[in-house]
């Protein structure tokens, strides 16, 4: 395949990023569309197919996008026998044609989105949703602007003996990793292996990484992404950031997780989003000082506590998001807020009036970046619409001034089925979707049997 030969139905960006790696002929792509979970499902296909995906998309089940984390139909949805595990045709996000230097041979990944059937977006799949929230700011002439943060661990390929995940061996000391060294640059150079690797790819994938820190536990790592005026583009630069990460680890023999809470006793992971929100002249509407905060900024963090109860499945969807919700981890227990305070949910960041942002720290890494970002911009909106009053901001520690309050995943699921918030700000069609999906997952989860009820009960009882 050679310039003239090249495929013509392709947008020039992504035409310019095939032609730009040796052997794109004989490429294979990835056509990633990524599911309610954010789990990245599709098909792989040869470089040559490309003409026809972009010109006439791809087929696949409708059922995807709302797969259970197993990745297995939930028929609850109404996605699956009912409508015959109907097709739907998924179309090339322009723009999103990325090489992916870890492959082995000549390689590219291209994000999909799913139409409806009717000539129009498929209004239940999380890209959309959010989509659907940013149609609201363009329409007051409002930019958001958005940088995601993402934790996770590192932990050795190999289980323990008991089949948990374990720490990486130290290569300097031959031992496994036990301490908890805080923003330690001898724990970035240890790993600086895997850390180049992934900036390397980030580079390769235009993927805006920034500043990589090591965590509040062994092989705990954050790497954060740059701002950006486009929500969805910083939302598929996340997506993307986890495929890369979990595929480096692996190559190198190691393996990466987001969940939550995958260590008792340890830090949790979360996912961090920083908005701000610029008027049609460019003008942060946040600019302000902690002596005299900006209106938008306090009615924005009035509707992000007004709403935290709805959005709750959307920042912890699964099972084990409801373990990182414990006291001193440096988790939001309660609705709070302040200025350069980690113990709140909505923290303002140290940084000149400019520059003003809110950081919403309630999600989990295991979270849907679309999602999370969805319900961030609809709730601070709200508040502004509304000019929702947040109280004051807390000085201190947050954890002993207001209610500690321990959120349960039942709790959330009838919350999210039930709101009128979700439904307004993202469709009933998605409220009911995503909704079953997480009760079929919760029912499924509450049917096993695990080691600790052998443990505590088989003799005891």
């Amino acid at each position: 395949m050679n310039r003239e030969t090249a495929p013509s139905a392709l947008p020039p960006e992504d035409l310019q990023t095939l032609l730009g790696v040796p052997g794109h002929a004989q490429a294979q792509v990835d056509l990633l569309l990524p599911d309610s979970n954010g789990v990245l499902r599709g098909k792989r296909v040869a470089a040559q197919s490309l003409e026809k995906v972009y010109a006439g998309g791809v087929c696949l089940p409708m059922s995807l996008v709302a797969a259970d984390i197993t990745g297995n139909t939930v028929e609850e949805t109404g996605l699956g026998y009912d409508i015959g595990d109907e097709d739907r045709i998924c179309r090339p996000v322009p723009g999103s044609l990325r090489p992916v230097p870890w492959s082995p041979r000549p390689a590219f990944q291209l994000l999909l989105r799913m139409e409806d059937g009717q000539g129009g977006w498929f209004e239940a799949h999380p890209r959309r949703v959010l989509e659907r929230v940013l149609d609201r700011y363009r329409a007051l002439g409002i930019v958001p602007v958005l940088a995601v943060e993402l934790e996770f661990y590192l932990f050795d390929r190999l289980a323990d003996a008991d089949g948990r995940p374990q720490a990486t061996v130290n290569a300097s000391s031959g031992r496994r990793n036990a301490s908890t060294q805080v923003y330690s640059i001898d724990d970035l150079d240890e790993n600086a292996a895997f850390i180049d690797a992934v900036a390397q790819a980030c580079r390769a994938q235009r993927i805006p990484a920034d500043t990589a820190v090591a965590e509040y536990a062994p092989g705990q790592f954050e790497i954060n992404l740059k701002h950006r005026d486009d929500a969805l583009a910083a939302c598929d630069d996340a997506i993307l950031l986890k495929r890369a990460i979990k595929a480096i680890a692996q190559q190198q023999g190691a393996l990466a997780s987001f969940m939550a809470k995958p260590l008792a006793g340890q830090a949790g992971s979360g996912l961090h989003l920083h908005v701000s929100l610029l008027d049609a002249q460019g003008r942060n509407l946040f600019a302000g000082h902690e002596a005299g905060p900006a209106d938008a900024l306090r009615h924005a963090v009035g509707g992000l506590q007004a709403s935290a109860r709805d959005n709750l499945l959307l920042f912890a969807p699964h099972a084990n998001s409801y373990r990182r919700f414990v006291a001193n981890a440096f988790v939001p227990l309660n609705d709070s807020w302040g200025f350069n305070n980690r113990t709140v949910a909505m923290r303002i960041p140290h940084s000149d009036a400019a520059n003003t942002r809110i950081e919403h720290r309630i999600a989990g890494a295991d979270a849907n970046p679309y999602l999370v970002a969805a319900a961030v911009l609809a709730g601070m909106l709200h508040g502004i619409e509304q000019r929702l009053d947040p109280g004051p901001p807390v000085t201190g520690n947050a954890y002993e001034q207001f209610e500690v309050r321990t959120p349960y995943w039942r709790d959330a699921i009838e919350d999210f089925l039930g709101s009128g918030f979700a439904a307004d700000w993202y469709g009933a069609q998605f409220r009911h979707i995503y909704g079953q999906q997480k009760y079929k997952e919760m029912r499924d989860f509450d049917a096993l049997v695990t080691d600790l009820d052998y443990a505590w009960y088989l003799r005891t009882v």
